[in-house]
């Protein structure tokens, strides 16, 4: 039995979607659940799994073609499908049993083969030119199956390796040259952007290669011009210091993991803090919607990720009435989906506000760009032990730059400074968190 494969919804304004990649190649055997074709749309990048054990028959789009939510991609063959009786046989069987008569299967007696001395009869479907005589067969076997088996026969004899067991051996024969390269060429090409071509540069200068955008890359370049065009936005700056976030997590770490299975993290500080500020400051946690201004009186924190494919900003929905370990499982569980492109498109929408911290790759200083229609973001950098001046004296301490993005057209400049430093004052001292002061 054949089973469609279908592209699912993926959300309410998405229309169509791309084929990235096909993990599976026509004629592989799937089990349920393993993943088949990898899907681009404009949010999110997922994986279609297969809905049954079987076999992929057929691909009906290939890498890099825009397809529409709902359209067939493929074809599954589900494995160990019932056959259907063959028409008649009903038929017969009743008119058998209306005169009495038994009905008894006609059958084909086996054929009998000729073997050497010293091989045995093997029932295998494919029969080696080592286990029987071509042409060796009963009289009363069908003239079809003679033919069939003399077919088999003359292949094996003009190319018996194609026969050969699938187990592997040092005997096997060494592929030949055009083999090789084809091989080399696709192990080359493996995780190459569907569409890619190599041509020579301006001038014979070298080599370039043309990649063109998947549809989530595509739809993060039209958004952030969008917003450069549309907002009149500016980024202010602060610096924090790390010590006692750095000291809270060394001294409650092994408790807090032991309790709760995940590791404090600095995440959650900033989470926390950026929701006390924003209650504060409740202009950057708002939006422009036409001549309106539009408050919210809740806290969807979008959280920027880094994956493979492109960035994604997953939600932290209520983050107000997170608790440190769930805001901590929450961006891990995020984190692990993002990296297997797992993310559903409803976790990627709604947020009112966001973090980004590029400092987990080595970013000194940023200027994040907003992501519509929010009109704020907060970006983190590395932690830099650096000397700094406290109480008249020069000490070394872990600090990290912050920046806060946002659209000057609801957000003046006095609000976003103010802002930054309560974050800043919250980070230094987090027992603020505790007594809301």
């Amino acid at each position: 039995m054949a089973i469609e494969l279908k592209i699912p919804e993926v959300g309410e304004s998405i229309t169509e979607v791309q084929i990235a990649q096909w993990l599976k190649a026509e004629g592989e055997s799937v089990q349920k659940g393993e993943s088949l074709v990898v899907v681009d749309s404009e949010k999110t990048t997922f994986e279609l799994p297969a809905p049954d054990h079987g076999r992929l028959t057929r691909i009906l789009h290939q890498a890099g073609d825009t397809v529409p939510v709902g359209a067939v991609v493929g074809h599954l063959e589900v494995r160990n499908a019932e056959p259907k009786p063959a028409a008649g046989i009903a038929e017969k069987a009743a008119a058998q049993s209306a005169t009495g008569t038994e009905a008894k299967p006609r059958t084909t007696p086996p054929p009998a083969v000729e073997s050497r001395p010293g091989s045995s009869v093997s029932p295998a479907p494919i029969i080696s030119e080592d286990q029987v005589e071509p042409g060796v067969v009963r009289e009363k076997e069908p003239a079809r199956e003679t033919e069939r088996r003399n077919e088999m026969s003359s292949a094996v004899r003009a190319k018996p390796e194609a026969h050969a067991p699938s187990r592997k051996t040092d005997t096997a024969a060494p592929p030949d040259a055009a083999s090789k390269a084809d091989h080399a060429r696709k192990s080359q090409d493996i995780d190459k952007p569907v569409g890619s071509a190599r041509t020579s540069g301006p001038d014979g200068e070298g080599e370039v290669e043309v990649v063109p955008m998947s549809m989530l890359r595509r739809t993060v370049a039209r958004r952030l011009v969008e917003a450069k065009q549309q907002m009149a936005m500016l980024t202010t700056f602060n610096e924090v210091d790390m010590s006692a976030v750095q000291t809270l997590r060394r001294e409650h770490q092994a408790v807090f993991e032991q309790r709760h299975q995940i590791k404090l993290g600095l995440m959650s500080f900033f989470v926390k803090a950026a929701v006390d500020a924003l209650k504060q400051f409740p202009q950057l946690n708002a939006e422009v919607r036409g001549q309106d201004i539009v408050y919210h009186n809740y806290f969807n924190l979008g959280v920027a990720m880094a994956t493979e494919r492109g960035l994604v900003v997953p939600v932290l929905r209520q983050a107000d009435q997170m608790s440190f370990a769930e805001a901590e499982k929450a961006i891990s569980e995020f984190a692990a989906r993002a990296k297997e492109a797992k993310l559903k498109p409803e976790e990627l929408e709604g947020a009112t506000f966001t973090i980004t911290n590029g400092g987990v790759f080595g970013s000194l200083l940023s200027t994040p760009i907003i992501n519509p229609p929010q009109t704020g973001i907060l970006g983190l950098h590395t932690i830099q032990e650096r000397p700094i001046a406290v109480q008249g004296q020069v000490v070394i301490r872990p600090m990290m730059y912050v920046a806060l993005t946002y659209d000057h057209r609801i957000v003046d400049g006095r609000e976003a400074v103010l802002f930054l430093r309560r974050i800043k004052e919250t980070i230094e001292s987090p027992a603020r968190l505790l007594l809301e002061v």
